[in-house]
């Protein structure tokens, strides 16, 4: 019988390759890109920066920030060790979807990817900044595309237990159109697995970002239970880990928010996942689903390992909630 040993979640914000001599230049960035404030509001940086802490000036501070990107550095480490270490057979990445795979024209708000395999590729034509395009394309293939393992059977199998528990789900088998899977994918192939020995995947994606299809907290939850009910039905003896790519508070940090998220994970208070309000989870924020889709396929699991740096990068209080989690049986 196939089961769930293992349970991940990691953000993938390009600040997470950030070299420490631009990380000051955020000042610069995140000045003229538009934000949501803790609440979802639309707001500017100059509103944010009224509202913010005076003691943020010190939290972004040079020193800082590099010592907070050492733990970030160090929580890459840890994760991608016990992700090559847990002996998979197949991991399942629940990710959300950036206008990458799919549109407004059509945008899906769960799919499943069944392909064979899934195309990797360089990040090219970027339209910002060039240090922050180095950040960006740190997430991708350093140089050429490359082709990775899909656990194909696996997948079907996932897609048809969702319709068959009332789940309405899209599906891929190819990138049609499309250079590359998208960067919540990327990301963990590029840095949590030994690229020698890649393990076979099963991309789920969410649309947590986009109005007005965005799946709801309790959803999520639901759907990450089905997903076990699916790995223990699978006819294989199959180890599989399944691992959220995302998150937490962004692209203001809300620390508060982050830290009733990760306790209700500690303590499998699952009521409190499903009545997230759906308005603190917009923009990077909504990145919080994924998370709650694995907590529902990880009932089974303790929490063991976690690791929060709240990564402030302006006096506005821009930035990541950064986090880094196990879930695994003692």
């Amino acid at each position: 019988m196939a089961k769930i040993v293992l349970g991940l979640g990691t953000s993938h914000t390009p600040m997470l390759m950030s070299d420490d001599e631009d990380l000051m230049k955020y000042n610069e960035w995140d000045v003229i890109v538009a934000r949501l404030d803790k609440e979802g509001r639309p707001a500017t940086f100059d509103q944010l920066l009224a509202e913010a802490d005076p003691k943020m000036k010190d939290m972004v501070a040079l020193p800082e920030m590099e010592a907070r990107q050492k733990r970030v550095r160090a929580g890459i480490e840890t994760i991608a060790g016990k992700c090559q270490a847990a002996d998979l057979d197949a991991l399942i990445i629940v990710g959300d979807d950036q206008n990458e795979l799919y549109k407004d024209e059509n945008r899906p708000a769960l799919a499943v990817y069944w392909g064979e395999t899934i195309r990797s590729a360089p990040k090219v034509d970027m339209r910002v900044p060039d240090w922050f395009a180095k950040q960006v394309s740190r997430l991708y293939e350093p140089e050429e595309p490359h082709v990775y393992p899909v656990q194909q059977d696996l997948a079907l199998h996932l897609i048809n237990t969702l319709i068959d528990n009332d789940f309405d789900v899209a599906t891929s088998s190819a990138l049609p159109g499309v250079p590359s899977e998208g960067h919540a994918i990327s990301y963990i192939h590029q840095h949590l697995m030994d690229k020698a020995r890649p393990i076979p995947v099963v991309p789920v994606l969410l649309n947590t970002y986009y109005p007005p299809n965005q799946p709801r907290p309790a959803r999520c939850f639901a759907l990450g239970q089905t997903i076990r009910k699916a790995v223990e039905a699978f006819p294989a003896e199959a180890r599989v880990g399944i691992l959220a790519s995302g998150g937490l508070s962004h692209f203001i940090v809300d620390e508060e928010l982050d830290h009733k998220v990760i306790d209700a994970f500690r303590t499998k208070n699952h009521e409190a996942l499903k009545a997230l309000p759906r308005n603190k989870l917009q923009a990077g924020s909504s990145e919080i689903l994924n998370w709650v889709t694995v907590a529902g396929a990880v009932e089974h699991l303790p929490l063991n390992w976690v690791e929060y740096i709240p990564g402030y990068r302006t006096p506005a209080g821009t930035g990541t909630g950064i986090a880094f989690a196990e879930w695994k049986a003692a």
